[in-house]
C-alpha cells in the first residue's frame, strides 16, 4: 500500500507546456486587472491606497505562478503548504473589505493557475459587481461631542442635551476638576441629520459657562 501510494506521488508530477504557462499568466493579469479596477472603484479617495491595490494585482500573478508550480504534484503541493505555512501577515487591515479582495486576489490565481479560465471570468465578474454595489454603501458615521464649562453648569449641559436629543445621547466621558468639567458625548447620524450643529452649538453657548463646543465625525474610514 506505501508503495502503490508512494508511486503515485512521484510519478504524478505533470508539467506545464510553455504556450499553457503563458495563457495562465495573461489571464490572471487580465483578472488582477478586474480586480484592480473594483478596489479603485468601490473604496474612497480617503481610505483608499494605491500601494494595496498594485499588491492585489501582483498577489493574483503569484498565485498563479505557484499553481502552475504546484500542478498536479501531490509531494510538492504538499511541501509548499508546509513551506507556505510559515508565513505571517501582521499589517493591520483597515477596511473588512481588503480581506475578501485578498481571498478574491488568490481564488482568481487559483483558477488561472489550473486553466479553470471560466470560473474566473464569471466568478470575478459576479463578485466585480457585488463589490461595486457595497462599496456604494455609506459608513454608519458616528460623531463625539466635546464640551468644556465651568463645574457649576454641568447640569444644565446635561439637562439641555437631553432636552435636544430627548435623552438619546450618550454620555462617554466626564472628566471633572475643581472649577471645570469635559463632557464627551456620542451622537449617532440619524440623531444629527435631525438636529443642525450650528443650532446644536448655539443652544449650547446660551448657557454662559460654557467654555468651548467641539464635533468631532467618526467612521469606519476615518477617526480623527
Amino acid at each position: 500500500m506505501n508503495q502503490d501510494l508512494l508511486y503515485y506521488i512521484t510519478n504524478h508530477a505533470g508539467s506545464l507546456s510553455v504556450q499553457e504557462i503563458i495563457v495562465n499568466f495573461l489571464a490572471a493579469l487580465g483578472v488582477g486587472f478586474i480586480i484592480f479596477l473594483s478596489y479603485r472603484f468601490s473604496h474612497s479617495s480617503a481610505i483608499y491606497s494605491a500601494r494595496f491595490n498594485v499588491s492585489l494585482w501582483m498577489l493574483t500573478v503569484v498565485t498563479t505562478m505557484v499553481m502552475c508550480v504546484i500542478g498536479n504534484n501531490i509531494a510538492l503541493s504538499l511541501g509548499m503548504v508546509g513551506a507556505l505555512s510559515i508565513v505571517r501577515f501582521r499589517t493591520a487591515v483597515k477596511d473588512a473589505r481588503d480581506t475578501a479582495y485578498i481571498f478574491w486576489c488568490v481564488a482568481a490565481g487559483v483558477c488561472c493557475g489550473i486553466s479553470d479560465f471560466m470560473i474566473a471570468v464569471l466568478g470575478s465578474t459576479i463578485i466585480f459587481i457585488l463589490m461595486l454595489i457595497i462599496g456604494n454603501v455609506k459608513p454608519n458615521n458616528r460623531f463625539l461631542l466635546v464640551i468644556h464649562c465651568k463645574t457649576s453648569a454641568g447640569s444644565q449641559i446635561e439637562q439641555r442635551l437631553d432636552d435636544i436629543f430627548s435623552g438619546k445621547a450618550r454620555l462617554c466621558a466626564k472628566n471633572a476638576t475643581r472649577e471645570s468639567i469635559e463632557f464627551i458625548f456620542e451622537l449617532s447620524d440619524q440623531l444629527m441629520k435631525k438636529k443642525n450643529s450650528k443650532t446644536l452649538t448655539e443652544q449650547l453657548f446660551d448657557i454662559s459657562d460654557v467654555y468651548d463646543v467641539n464635533l468631532v465625525a467618526q467612521n469606519d474610514e476615518i477617526t480623527a
